[in-house]
Order: C-alpha cells, then sequence, then structure tokens
C-alpha cells in the first residue's frame, strides 16, 4: 500500500496548498503515542485505530524520508505511570476490601472466642490446658511466620513483582506464553512444600525437646509431648495457607484469606466438642489439625484459578521478536531477603515464648490466665491491623513502581486510622475487663478466681496495644520494597531483650502481671524504633506529624477508659456493663477526639456526615 492509498483511508481535514519546494512538516502526534493501525512497537492491529481526531491532517512523507519515530506509552514501571493518580474505584474497592476483611476477621475472632470458651468449659485453668497451649506454641509460631508476617512480608511484594511484569510483557506482547506469576508459583510452591513437610516431621520427632524447651517446669511433659505431635502437622498446612493467602491478596482478593481463620476455629470447635469425652485435651489439639486444613481447602480453587493466570491472546501470523525474556521467578525470595524477614517474625513470637517460659514456673493454670487474657486484649489490635493488610498490596505496588510519595501517603494514612481502631478498642478494655472476661469464660471450670486474674492481666496487657499495632503496621513498609533490610529484625531483638529482661526481673515479685507489663514495654521499645527508623530509611513519612496525631488519638482513649472505668460497676449485671460500654466508650472517644481536633476523628465523623447526607 502507498502512502496516497493510506491517507485516501484516513479522514482528512481540507487541504491547505503551499509552496512546492516548501519543507515538509514534521510529522503532529498521534494521541496516545503510536500511529494510526499499529501498536507501539510497530506490530500490525487487525484494524486500524479509528481514534485520531478528524481535523488532524496526517502530513506526506517524502519518499526516502526517514519517519520520526512516536515513544511508546508508559508501562507500568515508568515513572509516567507511577506519578499517574490513583482511579476513584481504588478508594472504593479498598473501602469494600478492609470492610469484608474487617467483617470476616470479626467472625473468625468470635469463633476464636467460642474456641476459648468451650477449652475454658471443659478444661478450666488446670494442667491439661496448660498443657494443650504449650503445644499451642507450635501453631501459634508457625501462624506468626507462615500466615501473617513472613510468608505475607516476603511474598506480597514477590507477587506485586511478578504481576507488573506479567502487565509490561502482556502489554508489549499479548501472545507471550511466559507468565511470571505462573513461573513465581512454580519456582517457589514445591520446595517450600517440601521443606515445611521436613519440618513438620522433625518436630513429631523431637516432641519430647521441644516440650521440655518450651517449659522446663512443666508438671506434666508426656500430655504436652502427645499435644505437641498432633499440632506439628499445622506447619505444613499453616506454609501452604499462607502462600495462598499472599498469592490471593496480591491480586486483591481478600474474601478467601479473610475467612481462613473462621474455617480454623470451627475445625477445632467441632473436633474438640466431639471427642474431648474420649481423648480428653488432645482433642483440641487435634482440632488444630483439622482446622488448619481446612484454611489450605477454603483458598485451594481460587489460588488454582489465578495461578493459571489470564490465556495469552492469539495472533495470526509468527509472532514478532521483542527482546524479551523470561527473568528469574524468584528474585524477591532470595536469603538476603528471606534471612531478615524470617527473624523479625521469629522474635515477634519470640515474646510469648519468654512469657511462657517465665510462667512455667508458677503455679497452675498461670499460662492459660496468661493466655486467655492476651487472646481478648489484643482482639482491636487484629482488627485495627485489618487495614495495613488490605493496603499493603497497594503500598508493594506502589513501591514496584517507583511511586514513593504515593506509598508515603498511603502509610501514614494507615497509621492513623490503625492507631484510631486499637485505641479506641484499647480504651473499652481497660474500662470493662472484668465484666468481658466474666461474659466470655466465667462458667464450667473456670471460676470467679480466674476472673479476677485474668481480668487483671488483661488491662496490664492493654498498655502495650499500640506497640502490637504499630509493629505490625510499621513492619510492611520495610519489606515492600523487596530489598534486604535488617532494621526491624534488629528493632524486634532490642525489643526482645527488654520483654526478657522485665520479665525475669519482675516475675518473682508480681507473677503473671509482670510477665504481662514486661510484653508492653519490650513491644512499645520495638514500635518506638520502627516509627523513628522508617522515614530516613524506606519511606519518607512526616514522623513528628504522625507522632503528633498519636497523641491526641491517646488522649481521647484515656478520657474514654477512665469513664468506662468508672461507670462499669454501675451496672446491674456484666452483659449489661458491656453492651452499655459499647455505646459510652466510643461516644466518650469521639467528643474528646473532637475537643482536641484529632484529625482522624474529625475526618470520620465528616464523611459518616456525607455519607448520611447522600443516603437522604
Amino acid at each position: 500500500m502507498t502512502d496516497t492509498d493510506e491517507q485516501s483511508k484516513t479522514p482528512q481535514a481540507p487541504r491547505t496548498r503551499t509552496a512546492p519546494d516548501a519543507p515538509t512538516a514534521a510529522p503532529a502526534p498521534v494521541p496516545g503515542g503510536a500511529a494510526p493501525g499499529r501498536s507501539p512497537q510497530g506490530v500490525e492491529h487487525n484494524e486500524p485505530e479509528r481514534t485520531a481526531p478528524p481535523d488532524v491532517r496526517r502530513p506526506r512523507r517524502r519518499p526516502g524520508a526517514p519517519s520520526t519515530p512516536t515513544p511508546p506509552p508508559p508501562t507500568p514501571q515508568s515513572p509516567a505511570a507511577a506519578s499517574a493518580p490513583v482511579p476513584p474505584k481504588l478508594g472504593r474497592f479498598l473501602a469494600r476490601a478492609a470492610a469484608v476483611t474487617a467483617g470476616l476477621t470479626a467472625a473468625g475472632a468470635l469463633f476464636g472466642l467460642v474456641r476459648d470458651q468451650a477449652i475454658a468449659h471443659l478444661f478450666g485453668a488446670s494442667v491439661d490446658s496448660d498443657a494443650f497451649l504449650i503445644a499451642w506454641t507450635v501453631p501459634e509460631m508457625a501462624s506468626t511466620l507462615l500466615i501473617e508476617d513472613a510468608m505475607a512480608l516476603l511474598l506480597v511484594p514477590a507477587f506485586s513483582h511478578a504481576l507488573a511484569r506479567r502487565a509490561a510483557q502482556r502489554t508489549q506482547d499479548p501472545a507471550l506464553s511466559y507468565d511470571a506469576v505462573r513461573a513465581l508459583v512454580l519456582a517457589t510452591l514445591p520446595r517450600l512444600s517440601a521443606l515445611l513437610a521436613c519440618v513438620a516431621c522433625l518436630l513429631v520427632l523431637g516432641a519430647p525437646w521441644v516440650v521440655r524447651i518450651l517449659a522446663p517446669g512443666f508438671s506434666d511433659p508426656a500430655l504436652a509431648v502427645d499435644c505437641t505431635r498432633l499440632t506439628a502437622v499445622t506447619v505444613l498446612t499453616f506454609g501452604i495457607a499462607g502462600y495462598f493467602s499472599a498469592a490471593l491478596r496480591a491480586h486483591r482478593k481478600f474474601l478467601q484469606p479473610a475467612g481462613v481463620y473462621v474455617a480454623y476455629n470451627l475445625g477445632i470447635i467441632v473436633t474438640t466438642l466431639t471427642l474431648h469425652s474420649l481423648w480428653g485435651v488432645r482433642a483440641a489439639a487435634a482440632g488444630v489439625a483439622v482446622g488448619s486444613l481446612l484454611m489450605v481447602l477454603t483458598q485451594l480453587p481460587t489460588f488454582l484459578g489465578l495461578a493459571a493466570g489470564p490465556r495469552p491472546r492469539p495472533r495470526p501470523g509468527p509472532r514478532p521478536r521483542t527482546g524479551l525474556r523470561p527473568r528469574a521467578a524468584a528474585p524477591l525470595l532470595g536469603t538476603a531477603v528471606l534471612a531478615p524477614v524470617v527473624l523479625f517474625a521469629i522474635g515477634r513470637q519470640s515474646q510469648v515464648l519468654v512469657e511462657r517460659f517465665l510462667a512455667s514456673s508458677l503455679p497452675g493454670g498461670a499460662i492459660s490466665h496468661l493466655n486467655y487474657a492476651q487472646k481478648v486484649a489484643q482482639m482491636p489490635m487484629v482488627l485495627s491491623l485489618m487495614i495495613c493488610t488490605v493496603t499493603y498490596p497497594v503500598v508493594a505496588r506502589a513501591m514496584a513502581e517507583g511511586d514513593h510519595e504515593g506509598a508515603r501517603l498511603r502509610v501514614e494514612r494507615d497509621l492513623a486510622l490503625a492507631a484510631m481502631v486499637v485505641l479506641l478498642g484499647t480504651a473499652l478494655v481497660l474500662g470493662y475487663a472484668p465484666q468481658i472476661v466474666e461474659v466470655l469464660f466465667e462458667r464450667g471450670a473456670f471460676d470467679a478466681q480466674d476472673t479476677a486474674t485474668t481480668a487483671t492481666v488483661m488491662r496490664v496487657y492493654a498498655a502495650g496495644l499500640l506497640g502490637h499495632c504499630l509493629v505490625g503496621a510499621l513492619s510492611r513498609p520495610f519489606f515492600s520494597t523487596g530489598r534486604p533490610t535488617w532494621y526491624p529484625a534488629a528493632a524486634m531483638a532490642a525489643g526482645l531483650l527488654v520483654t526478657t529482661a522485665v520479665g525475669a526481673a519482675a516475675v518473682g515479685r508480681f507473677g503473671v502481671h509482670g510477665i504481662a507489663a514486661a510484653n508492653a514495654v519490650g513491644i512499645s521499645t520495638t514500635a518506638l524504633l520502627l516509627l523513628s527508623g522508617l522515614g530516613s530509611r524506606v519511606v519518607s513519612i512526616r514522623v513528628r506529624a504522625v507522632s503528633a496525631s498519636f497523641a491526641r488519638l491517646a488522649v481521647a482513649g484515656h478520657a474514654a477508659a477512665a469513664t468506662g472505668w468508672t461507670v462499669a460497676p454501675m451496672a446491674a449485671g456484666p452483659l449489661p456493663s458491656v453492651a452499655a460500654g459499647c455505646v459510652l466508650v466510643p461516644a466518650v472517644f469521639v467528643l474528646t477526639g473532637l475537643a482536641v481536633r484529632a484529625p482522624e476523628v474529625v475526618h470520620l465523623l465528616a464523611l459518616t456526615r456525607q455519607r448520611f447526607r447522600h443516603g437522604r
């Protein structure tokens, strides 16, 4: 086809006569950066584009004159794409995802309370429940490493980078058969499964030594050994479930990962209630294994669909050579990146190991009191971190695309929202701890003395809830770049040393209360170190502004907690008291937040008012 023929098929504006020997004007750039009928790489499409404006004439090119190249459109990794504004739909999607995740997390926490109630009702705070809790250290450690922290911190950035490469490669060549996401799965999942299966077998064989290390002063190690062997399977199942969760979240699929703890706790409850008359507390340990398997099955169908990936679009004729070569399948999972994340996660979970080690020499039931208090007290922290769980793939994708300003704004907003949620929950725990424990646990073998001890321990734990929340929220930006960073592991080690030193000094005089206080002091130390180090190392957040926001929210939390502590004993019973506190504490928190002009409270109130107006 000649140039004249090509022009005759393109809409033209009326021509103007020019001098015969006038120089030819440079070609006008076509919107989108490509000539009509051609891709950015110059590959013919099946039909020409029809997006050129009719009033722009494409000048005739003289025979033999070189054509002016047009730049390709920005790829997902280019600075132009990184600086593009975030679509409004993303904000609405994140809000819906956060709501779904928070709802299912709350449901999982509710079933977790039912699980703890069943164990407390059947076994109380006794040697049997302590044996189960010693064995439960294995799945707790596995959950932190393989679901909540290490696996997510490693794999969400890895899958985000793989998705970015997939988008760039499919933009250049839609018929490319290589898929970066599928290559990542094939390179990592089989090896990970084999490694975790070996670790689970070693735990089964070495259960007596594990119990001796975890609780050297325990009075019935044989029972704890049996329970540990039953729970050892979670090393494999939690690893696979955590892998699936990270992959799905990177694909912005949050429903199945948020529902895994519902399935997990249902498996424990049903198995415990069914088999406790035959196996005693070993039934609860078997339930942990059953529940962990349900976590895998809950996510398996969706994961298989995403791992297959979109099929390449076939194109007639020979496939052009684009110069794309498959890169390493897992560039972000090398030892240099893996080691700091694993050590950070181990250090965080070691807080629990230190507590149970120190409490094993105390009278029977001490480990149970710490466990029940910690599980209830940390519910606000778990709910607050759902915000960061949903937005972590967004931060990782922004870092992968070079959008550091977008990542900074996202991190600051997440820290403020998470702090507001956790401080509101802390106020409720501080004000109504005895009533909450009585409503949840005081029945069967769990008596009034257990309620009093657990409630006081829970109030001590509550002092460190903001620290726990900030450690979980601040660690994610550190690991979102995929580059090795040892600072979070060093900060966690410093906090663990503080926990160990304070706990060893306080356990003799204050018992379980001294252990809980050591946990709060240690985790708060780690949070301060992470907050001060994030701005200068990864994301340049405004530390002073964020700290000032925390201070205003803390004032609101203290006022709400003091009000609840004063009013709680005035109610007729524990259930009406807790119900009234669920209204009173948020009301005082919001009013005090408005009085001290906490930005998050003001923004939340304005957003709520706007929604009501639109609803009308």
